[in-house]
Formats: C-alpha cells, structure tokens, sequence
C-alpha cells in the first residue's frame, strides 16, 4: 500500500506526515514529533473555548457525512448531572476506503490525542475506540498506545497533571459492516446486537448507555490537536476556493491505476489530478471509464464528470455524487459495469442487518434482478424494475444501507444503460461465475 504524496511539492502532509515512520508509534517518537502537545493547550482551555476553535476552522466529519464537527460537539448538553460519553468510530469497513486503519497503525498517539481532546472539550471522562473486528495489526498496536498513554500520564484520573479525568478504552468489532453506523455501533458497545435506532433522540440526548454522546471518525478526530495548536485560521486557509470545505482530507485511491494508496489533499484539489499525477493514471493501453469517489455508497461518475471535479464536499456533490469517505474505486474501460454493481448489491444483501422490510427485501432482490441479468435471463423491464425498487429503498429505513444499495444501481443505469441492455438484448457475453 503506497503512502500518501501532497498534490504539490510546497503542500505539507498533516495528517500523514509519518506515515511510513515506526518511529512515530511509541509515546516518546510522538512527543519528539510534538505530539500531544495540542492536547495539552487544550487542556489549558475552557471546553468551551476548545469547540469554538473547532468550530470556527469548519473542520467536518471525516467519516461520510461531512457534518461541521464543532457544531456536533457543541450538542452536548451543559449541566446535566449525566456522564458524556465519546465514541470514535474505527469501525472502517466501507469497500475502496482504507485511510482510517493507516492512522491506527502508523500514528496511535495521533487518535490517542484526538480522542482526549474532544473528551475534554464535550465534558467526558470516557471514551470508547470501537475498532473494526479484522484489524488485528492495528488492534495490537493500539493496546500498546493506550497503556503507554496511562503510564506517562496522558490518560487517567489525572490526564497531564490537570486534574481531569480521561479514560480511553478499545472495543473491539466483530465483523459487521452495519457497526459503523454511529447508533448500531452504540448497540454493539452495549452488548446488543448492531441494528441501527431509530432517531431521534440523537445521540447527543441519549447515547451509548443512554448518556449523551459524541461519535466521531478516526480522521476527524486526529485533525482536532493540528487546529488547536496552529489555530483555526490556518485550518481554514487550507482549501482551494471554497470555504465550506476546509482542511486536508485523506483520499483511499484503489483500483486501476498505476499507484493505489493514501494520499492526503487539500479541499478543493482536482479529482483529474489526484488520479492521473498523483495516483499514476491508468494502466498502460487503458483510459478512464468510471470512478466511484467516496466509498462504494456513492452515486457512480463518469470519467467526463471526473474533468473538472474539485475534491470538496461541494465539488463532487456538484457531479451528482458525494465524496463520502473518501474511498475512491477508480474504473478502466475493461471494467464490466453491470458486473461490478452486482457485486456491490450483494456486498449490502449481506450486511444488511434485516431489520427494515425495504432494505432486507430490496437489497436481496436487487441482487438477484442483476444476478439473472449477468446470465442472459434479464428482461428490458428489468431496468425500470431496479429503478421502482430503488426508490423504495431509498430515504425509507432506519439507517441508510439501503440507500448505499440503490445508489451504484441508480446511477449505473443512468450512466451506463448501453452496458445493461447489451445482457438484456444477448449483445453480451454473460458474465462468468457471478
């Protein structure tokens, strides 16, 4: 796995800076690098003032949704009498996207840092890593940070000498896609089984344990200690164009190009230029066909739309897709469209939790539909028969894997109906072993 390039030599890596450094894993490597640090400042800082800084740098969710995270922290209700609760969501299981796990296993001290510092800032005494059950590797290393944190003093009944109290602990997964959704993983932390509630309430009124609670990502959370040192200003001075969209953001660049791996960008970066100058481009004799820009729950983009596309939350959405998670499935023209949706449909037939009719049915049956037509036995009303049963699985469950389900096979067939109706007027060779 390649580690990340700044898309210009005069960019400097924040996130990703050691990367690649074995160094950087211990307590003593990440405070030689000024690690926690940031932490510290904070600890000197009213909570309050703390979310007003984040708040102000327009630092938003890392994970998917791109909600301002200092607006999210600032939900925590004030003079409760009820314990704060912060999860960090670790929990990194959709397809294309792999940034999250590179934090963990180069940086433990960096999410560490990130994690106490919003405890301190929303009022919790704990917080919970939910670690995605098949990181074994970062799993281990992780353990290993947090009881160097205790020893040095960084976590415990009295973090840095402040007389705060911060408690981290590690909660391990256990294989379920669903979990990372912010309330199946609150589930999960309780010992239920992961299905998404219903909101509200929201997990800042009644969380994990039924406390308030704060659910952030890995990424969000390791930008936190940067802006709290170098001040919310310089945060939002990292964004090409668009101040909606500040900030570095880690891009997972997976599929047919010459370079996959992690590279960090500023917002509002060219798309065209991560994947060809970055990335490598295409493998030789090969030219772009589709990418998927944010994780495999996105609406497909052509390579016309890829162009002139801006890395920002605003920039992809503009195309008609999001940029999600940033894991970012790049396509060549050898790629079977119908194929590759098909085996996304089945990837959410399978996580699907089955708690909601329209998604345990609507994603089952949109794989079979896509199943039948990779075999020769698709019909033409097939197509408008995906379309009906995305509709109704989209915007009408609990949580939305069944809009994840909908989307690759909506925009598939806007985009790219020639490729289904080739299946469907025997133009195709069927697919093999589907």
């Amino acid at each position: 796995m390649g580690f990340p390039h700044p898309s210009h030599p005069k960019e400097e890596p924040i996130l990703s800076r050691y990367f690649g450094d074995a160094g950087a894993r211990t307590f003593d490597g990440w405070v030689k690098r000024g690690g926690y640090e940031g932490f510290k400042k904070a600890l000197g800082m009213t909570p309050e003032a703390v979310i007003e800084e984040i708040k102000n740098s327009g630092l938003r969710g890392r994970g998917g949704a791109g909600f301002p995270t200092g607006l999210k922290w600032s939900f925590m209700p004030k003079n409760s009498g009820k314990p704060h609760y912060l999860c960090c969501n670790a929990d990194e299981s959709e397809p294309g996207t792999f940034k999250d796990r590179e934090i963990m296993r180069w940086t433990p001290h960096a999410l560490l840092e990130g994690c106490a510092l919003a405890c301190h800032a929303i009022g919790a005494e704990r917080g919970y890593i939910y670690v995605r059950g098949e990181f074994t590797v970062e799993y281990k290393i992780l353990e290993g940070a947090i009881k160097e944190a205790y020893d040095r003093g960084a976590l415990g009944a009295n973090a840095f000498g402040s007389g705060k109290r911060i408690d981290l602990v590690l909660f391990r997964g256990a294989g379920a896609y669903i979990c990372g959704e912010e309330t199946a993983l609150m589930n999960s932390i309780e010992g239920r089984r992961g299905n998404p509630r219903i909101k509200p309430p929201f997990p800042a009124a009644a969380g994990v344990f039924g406390m308030p609670t704060t659910i952030n990502n890995v990424e969000t959370l390791v930008a936190t200690p940067h802006i709290i040192m170098r001040g919310a200003e310089w945060y939002k001075s990292l964004c090409r164009g668009n101040p909606k969209s500040t900030g570095t953001k880690l891009i997972s660049v997976c599929g047919h190009v010459q370079r996959p791996g992690n590279y960090e960008v500023v917002m509002g970066s060219s798309m065209k230029e991560l994947i060809y100058d970055m990335a490598g481009g295409m493998r030789p004799g090969r030219t772009l066909k589709a990418v998927i820009p944010g994780g495999s729950s996105v609406p497909i983009m052509t390579a016309a739309e890829v162009e002139d596309c801006q890395l920002d939350y605003e920039g992809v959405a503009a195309k008609g897709s999001m940029l999600g998670s940033g894991g970012m499935i790049v396509m060549d023209d050898s790629t079977d469209l119908v194929y590759q949706i098909m085996r996304l449909a089945r990837f959410y037939a399978h996580e699907s939790c089955a708690q909601c009719t329209q998604c345990r049915e609507g994603t089952a049956w949109t794989t079979r539909i896509l199943e039948r037509m990779l075999a020769g036995k698709g019909r033409m009303e097939d197509l408008d028969l995906l379309l009906d049963l995305s509709d109704n699985m989209t915007g009408k469950t609990i949580c939305v894997l069944s809009d994840s389900c909908a989307a690759p096979v909506v925009s598939g067939i806007k985009k790219f109906r020639g490729e289904f109706e080739a299946y469907l007027n025997g133009n195709r060779k069927t697919a093999v072993a589907v």
